[in-house]
């Protein structure tokens, strides 16, 4: 058993009461706890804990207002599960690299982008979605893209007082995305390189909007601007041979345990080449 010597342990049962809590200050939200216990076996649990996984006004995927909602309680396995259209197929290949069925029969999906991992498999396709975080106090109620939500491994700019309570996606209507990872092995690890697309094609296949993004490469997720910029009226077709080591210019990856600097970098094109092949194959 873990010796703990946590003080507090709030469970609110609605969100007006959660808000209020975290007026307090110093609480360590949690909703699957799919990384927030693990990263403490064997340790003392020192820190005040709110958890919001019984706030089920918060859970689920909705459309409304032109935009797709994501409350900050739905779980991988239920995103997995909606019916969402191609526009969500990147996401969704990304929620069957997270963990277990297990893990995503707990883990939420806000929960990945508030643990701000530079390897969180759900950032980069949430990035290629335009994703904004929504965010509520007991002060006001605001949005922030994601892009700018993570500010580096395990930062965010939420405030203490603040709850992230839903994912907000515009919506497109013919776009198609697709997700791709490298990791030591197939399945349950942690990403050495991903990347994940949305494309927009016209009626002859040229590219009209892409967005692509690379994650475990850099201290946060990031987008291709100069990549993005080159596919833009191109075909669809081949677009995977026109990817040039240039074209990842802001990329920053490091060494670990996992792969070299160098390594990455050169599995970083790789990947992005056959994400460009996937979403070739997809938008047929």
């Amino acid at each position: 058993m873990i010796a703990t010597t946590m003080t507090a342990y709030v469970r609110p049962s609605d969100l007006a009461a959660a808000l209020t809590a975290l007026q307090r200050g110093g609480l360590s939200i949690v909703a699957g706890g799919t990384d927030h216990y693990p990263a403490r076996v064997g340790g003392p649990l020192t820190e005040d804990v709110l958890d919001i996984g019984g706030l089920r006004d918060l859970c689920g995927i909705s459309f409304e207002h032109d935009r797709w909602r994501i409350g900050a309680t739905t779980t991988w396995t239920e995103l997995l599960q909606a019916d969402l259209p191609p526009l969500f197929a990147g996401l969704k290949a990304a929620a069957r690299e997270v963990g277990g069925v297990q893990i995503q029969n707990a883990g939420t999906v806000c929960g990945n982008i508030c643990n701000a991992s530079p390897a969180a498999d759900g950032v980069p396709p949430l990035l290629t979605l335009d994703a904004r975080v929504e965010l509520q106090s007991m002060r006001s109620r605001r949005e922030v893209p994601l892009g700018d939500f993570i500010v580096g491994p395990r930062r965010t700019v939420r405030a203490d007082d603040e709850l992230v309570t839903a994912l907000l996606i515009p919506h497109g209507t013919d776009a198609v995305g697709a997700f791709r990872k490298l990791g030591a092995r197939r399945y349950l690890v942690i990403s050495i390189v991903m990347a994940a697309g949305v494309v927009e094609l016209d009626a002859t296949r040229l590219i009209r909007t892409a967005r692509i993004a690379v994650g475990a490469c850099s201290p946060v997720a990031r987008r291709l601007p100069l990549l993005e910029a080159a596919l833009l009226g191109q075909p669809i077709d081949g677009a995977a041979e026109r990817v040039r080591p240039a074209h990842l210019e802001g990329l920053a990856p490091i060494d670990d345990v996992r792969a070299s600097r160098d390594y990455r970098r050169d599995a970083a094109l790789t990947v992005v080449r056959d994400l460009l092949v996937d979403l070739s194959a997809v938008a047929a």
